[in-house]
C-alpha cells in the first residue's frame, strides 16, 4: 500500500473516531486498536496513531488493561463578565457546591498584603474550599479577604455563594485582574481533583476590586486540566508602519 494510501485511511479513522467522540457521551467505550485496524484494513501502527492524537487533545482516555473511553468534556469559561463559581454552574445546568477545608482570620502572606493593599502585620479572611460540579471536584480555591469582611466566615461557604455574601455586606465584587500559568500538582492537590500523581494543573490568581476600585478578594484557584478552559480574546496589533502617514 502507498504512503498516500495509508495517509488517507489514517485521517479516514482520525475522523471517524472524532464523529463518533462528537456523538457520544462521557465515558462511552471506544474501539480497541485492534477492532479499527481489522475494521479499516490497516495496521495496528496506524490505529493506534489515530487514537493517539484524539487522546493528546483530550478527547478520549485510555485506561490500561480496560480500554479507551470518551473524555470528559471542558468547561469554557468565555471572554465577557466574569461570573462566580456558583452563577456559572447555575447557568450550566449544574449545582454548585463546596467541600469547605478551612476558614478563618489570619495574619496576612507577604503576597496577600501586596494584592489587598494592606499595612504588615494585617490579617486577612482565609477561605479554602474544594469546588464542585454536581460533586464532580472542579477546582481548588484560596481567597483571601480584607479583614473587614470578617462577618463571612458566619456563613454558609459550602452551597452558598460568597459573593452574595459580601454584597450584604455593601462590598460589591466589580473589576477582576486575573494571570493564568500552568505547573504539576502537589500530591495533596492531585488527591482533590482526583488526577494521577504530577498531573499538570491550570492556575489562575486573580484580584478583584470592589465598587469603589478598592482591592476586596484575593484568590488562587487550582482548576482540574480536563474539565475547565479559560477562553481569551485579543486584538491583533496592525504591521509595523501601517498606520504610519504616507
Amino acid at each position: 500500500m502507498s504512503d498516500q494510501a495509508v495517509q488517507a485511511l489514517y485521517m479516514e479513522i482520525e475522523q471517524w473516531l472524532r464523529a463518533k467522540v462528537m456523538a457520544g457521551r462521557e465515558g462511552d467505550p471506544l474501539p480497541s486498536e485492534a477492532e479499527l485496524a481489522t475494521q479499516f484494513g490497516v495496521s495496528r501502527m496506524t490505529s493506534r496513531q489515530a487514537m493517539q492524537n484524539l487522546a493528546a487533545e483530550g478527547l478520549v482516555r485510555r485506561k490500561r488493561g480496560s480500554g479507551t473511553y470518551i473524555a470528559p468534556r471542558p468547561m469554557h469559561r468565555h471572554a465577557g463578565p466574569l461570573m462566580n463559581f456558583t452563577s456559572d454552574m447555575h447557568r450550566r445546568g449544574l449545582t454548585a457546591s463546596s467541600q469547605l477545608m478551612s476558614a478563618e482570620l489570619r495574619e496576612a502572606t507577604a503576597p496577600e498584603l501586596d494584592a489587598l493593599r494592606q499595612e504588615p502585620k494585617s490579617r486577612v479572611v482565609a477561605i479554602h474550599r474544594l469546588r464542585l460540579a454536581d460533586g464532580t471536584p472542579m477546582a481548588i480555591e484560596t481567597t483571601s479577604l480584607t479583614p473587614d469582611c470578617a462577618s463571612v466566615l458566619a456563613e454558609d461557604l459550602e452551597t452558598g455563594s460568597l459573593h452574595d455574601a459580601l454584597r450584604s455586606l455593601g462590598r460589591q465584587p466589580t473589576t477582576a485582574l486575573s494571570w493564568i500559568s500552568a505547573r504539576t500538582a502537589s500530591s495533596a492537590e492531585a488527591n482533590l481533583l482526583n488526577l494521577p500523581p504530577k498531573s499538570p494543573v491550570l492556575v489562575e490568581r486573580r484580584i478583584i476590586s470592589d465598587q469603589n476600585e478598592k482591592p476586596l478578594e484575593f484568590t488562587t484557584t487550582i482548576y482540574h486540566p480536563e474539565r475547565y478552559v479559560i477562553d481569551a480574546v485579543f486584538t491583533l496589533a496592525p504591521a509595523p508602519g501601517a498606520d504610519e502617514p504616507k
